[in-house]
């Protein structure tokens, strides 16, 4: 078996698009968070979002090209540019029938589905395109990035809702490190929607004001959009090229709840068997973790089993393995979000530095972990677990390493 290399890094997120922008963001504490400006939000209690507001399309694609093509997926070919570019892989001279895309998604395109809808109501569906409804499927985005890059290899989507990034980077390292491919864009990308406000919303799940994980008074989740895309690529390629190798996936781990569609299992057994399960395949234990990047949505429920997974499974280290959740800057991305965190993660492991937890006000005594408050921590990381869990009681947990030569 091969081993595998992140070595190109690719963002668009609400607080900033790029590498650079995106980590210096982070780092900084930058809230993504504002008024939601893509539709109308009076019907709604909250009227906030993670909206991604310099977006420009037309930067990355023709103009034709960008009035076909959904936001989620102008994001995705946005974010699997920017990973190639990063990489400085010559991507001319490779060979496109080993380049795969794998994909993350929870809702594909569902702006199509909301101008139909809007269409009809108003007595005017002929207004939309006939071709529109055949691009709201989540297939379409892989199948269109790799139409994008003129990639040949395996293109797939997983729809696993919020752990899907985690998913479809975990399914890019198989095909890499078992030979099938050479490089993969693995990622994933969801724009934000009345559709996904309205179910969050319907829930009583988003937080009137801020997203606060981990703390005492936090009220819920924020929904926002972006994509992550990574560049994987066998290690010893990446080191005879001469590449910059950000981190190594050492392995990751899934598992389901198989307990309710939208509750988790009230002792955590699926995230707990899914970190067991990453590490297992890492090769690693507890002891060897040294920072771990939370699901962390910020809602009462989700960050008190996470906790408890931790805590069951970390024992008396849980409350000395720092932790953080980046949603509190920039929302739940929803199937973009691990892939959002994998690239933090990446990003955290070569420069050692860790992203903090913002809006911390108060530690909830029924968590019990250390949280990185509020300011971002140096710790100089060697391996980390990136956490994710969805609806359906779908978990993932990918496991990177620091690349040391």
């Amino acid at each position: 078996m091969r081993r595998v290399a992140v070595t190109g890094i690719g963002v668009v997120s609400s607080i900033g698009t790029g590498k650079d922008a995106f980590w210096s963001a982070l780092l900084g504490g930058t809230s993504g968070i504002s008024t939601v400006s893509s539709f109308d939000s009076a019907a709604f209690p909250v009227h906030i979002g993670g909206e991604v507001k310099d977006f420009d399309p037309l930067k990355y694609l023709t103009p034709e090209r960008a009035a076909v093509t959904g936001r989620a997926t102008q994001m995705a070919i946005a974010a699997a540019k920017l990973a190639v570019a990063d990489s400085r892989l010559d991507f001319d001279a490779v060979d496109k029938n080993r380049v795969g895309v794998s994909m993350g998604t929870t809702s594909g395109e569902p702006l199509f589905v909301e101008q139909y809808n809007d269409a009809k109501k108003a007595g005017g569906e002929e207004a939309v395109p006939a071709e529109a409804m055949g691009r709201y499927p989540c297939h379409t985005m892989p199948a269109q990035v790799a139409l994008e890059l003129g990639a040949h290899g395996p293109v797939t989507i997983i729809p696993t809702a919020c752990a899907a990034g985690n998913y479809a980077i975990g399914y890019g390292y198989d095909l890499i490190r078992t030979g099938r491919v050479d490089y993969v864009l693995a990622g994933g990308a969801d724009a934000f929607s009345r559709i996904t406000y309205t179910g969050f919303s319907r829930l009583g799940a988003i937080a009137p004001e801020k997203c606060q994980p981990f703390d005492k008074n936090r009220k819920g989740m924020i929904p926002g959009e972006g994509s992550g895309m990574l560049l994987l690529e066998p290690l010893d390629a990446a080191v005879a090229r001469g590449a910059k190798i950000y981190a190594e996936v050492l392995g990751y781990g899934v598992s389901c709840d198989a307990h309710h569609m939208t509750a988790a299992h009230p002792a955590a057994d699926g995230a707990i068997r899914c970190m067991q399960n990453a590490m297992k395949e890492a090769g690693v234990t507890t002891d060897d973790i040294d920072y771990i990047s939370a699901h962390g949505t910020g809602t009462p429920t989700n960050d008190r089993l996470e906790s408890l997974a931790i805590r069951t499974l970390f024992g008396e280290r849980a409350s000395r393995v720092p932790m953080s959740s980046i949603k509190s800057m920039l929302g739940h991305t929803m199937g973009a979000a691990s892939a959002i965190e994998a690239a933090a993660c990446s990003l955290a492991l070569d420069t050692g530095w860790i992203p903090a937890t913002m809006n911390h006000e108060e530690t909830d005594p029924d968590c019990g972990v250390d949280i990185v408050a509020n300011k971002s921590r140096k710790t100089n990381p060697k391996i980390i677990l990136n956490n994710a869990y969805a609806f359906g009681g779908n978990n993932a947990c990918l496991c990177l390493k620091r690349y040391v030569a």
